[in-house]
């Protein structure tokens, strides 16, 4: 697919994932989600690729969707649960760089990523119950989950808006930086997180994921196996070495 709506640079074991439509505050409409469907799927099938990095072009992040798109969303046959989940399940750890609006389809975009940055002007929400209608991706069961029931409530029922210290302080973002300073620190956070074994980022980013939906021995358990099976690697036994040899790891991804 020729991209036109984002912008997708694969090097050096980071991918980004550009969001290019700043005249439409990056609204996410049919052609959007489409090329995001298909970034996803170039970055999976790149064994390079430790890190994919989310970013956006102008001053907002994504300001939702574009409403001919989520009406269409509404009566496609057969309907699609989670419109994120190509990037959402992703086996390489997705950062999100978020600056300015970050409103329903851009926050459920957000959230679909691992880790989130934020500028100091960034701001969260999910309007759609004040408009009579419900988030469609993800926004309802995602922000929950990781801000806790009653930051949830307030954003979904009252219609309130996180700006960026709020979403730091209930752990939707990992940091806040000033709206100058976005781009490199994310870039440094990514180039940081690419640095470290590619094998154990999937398996961790896998245990959190996978083991969240188990009871906590099971969860354990599945720790336990992901542990051994990384055990058997050359990535393993090369940090190993390293270690020994106090010196950086040179890792593959085998």
């Amino acid at each position: 697919m020729e991209f036109q709506n984002l912008r997708l640079e694969i090097e050096a074991g980071l991918a980004r994932i550009v969001l290019a439509r700043p005249a439409a505050a990056n609204r996410v409409d049919a052609r959007l989600l489409r090329e995001i469907e298909a970034a996803a799927e170039r970055v999976s099938d790149d064994a390079s690729v430790a890190v994919c990095l989310v970013t956006a072009e102008g001053p907002d992040f994504c300001a939702g969707w574009d409403p001919e798109t989520r009406e269409q969303l509404l009566i496609r046959e057969p309907p699609i649960a989670d419109p994120f989940l190509p990037l959402a399940g992703l086996a390489c750890p997705v950062i999100a760089a978020v600056q300015g609006r970050a409103l329903s389809a851009g926050l459920e975009l957000a959230l679909a990523c691992d880790v989130r940055l934020a500028a100091e002007d960034a701001r969260f929400g999910l309007p759609e119950v004040g408009e009579g209608l419900l988030p469609l991706a993800g926004g309802t069961q995602r922000l929950a989950r990781l801000a806790g029931r009653a930051v949830a409530s307030a954003v979904l029922l009252l219609g309130e808006e996180l700006d960026a210290e709020a979403a730091y302080r209930c752990g939707l973002v990992s940091r806040v930086v000033p709206a100058s300073r976005l781009a490199s620190e994310a870039s440094a956070v990514a180039a940081r997180a690419a640095s470290r074994g590619p094998l154990a980022l999937r398996y961790a980013k896998e245990a959190v994921r996978h083991g969240l939906a188990l009871p906590l021995d099971e969860a354990l358990r599945y720790e336990l196996d992901l542990s051994i099976i990384l055990q058997t690697t050359r990535d393993r036994a090369e940090g190993v070495r390293a270690f020994l040899e106090k010196r950086e790891p040179r890792f593959e991804g085998e």
